[in-house]
């Protein structure tokens, strides 16, 4: 039995290093403006797109016209892209789809160099205060707020530790002595 167990805790180990932990971040993430996406149909090379996704959340795709995906996961939109072509173009289309280049995070308040920053899947605030030069003298670490994109109007207190997602803004504040 332990023999078992050691094999199959060596496999896991195994393709968990083969597969980054991006990989699985992508099932989940949900596609939003600002987001550049590759689709491929394996063996299909005029199938084959890379595309920034505008603020409409459409995009155009041969033989399918005009489909929205923001709102989507990667895993909906190959699903959405397989099922238009499976039967009319296609028996059994293989779809990959992922996101190239993910939608920025802001940053202000005080930090050396407040702007917008390229998202990366599992960045935490402490990440995003990194890329942003750092923290200023004056920095409050206390008084830290995060808004979510689409939802400005909720402003949650956060720490350094927590997950920063594409299209969030985060706010350092100043501490007074």
């Amino acid at each position: 039995m332990n023999k078992v167990f050691i094999k199959l805790s060596f496999a896991l180990a195994l393709v968990l290093s083969v597969f980054p932990a991006t990989a699985f971040a992508q099932e989940s993430y949900i596609l939003g403006a600002g987001d550049k996406v590759a689709i491929k149909v394996y063996g299909q090379d005029d199938l084959t797109i890379e595309t920034l996704l505008g603020n409409s959340g459409k995009i155009n795709y041969p033989f399918l016209g005009e489909i929205t995906i923001a709102g989507l996961s990667v895993k909906q939109l190959e699903q959405v892209i397989e099922k238009g072509l499976k039967g009319d173009y296609l028996v059994s289309p293989n779809v990959y789809a992922q996101v190239v280049e993910y939608r920025p995070f802001y940053i202000h308040g005080e930090v050396k160099q407040p702007g917008s920053y390229p998202y990366h899947p599992g960045m935490t605030i402490n990440q995003a205060v990194a890329l942003a030069g750092g923290l200023t003298e004056r920095a409050d670490e206390d008084k830290i707020s995060l808004f979510k994109e689409g939802d400005k109007s909720n402003k949650q207190n956060a720490s350094l530790a927590y997950k920063v997602h594409a299209g969030d803004t985060i706010t350092i504040e100043q501490r007074f002595f």
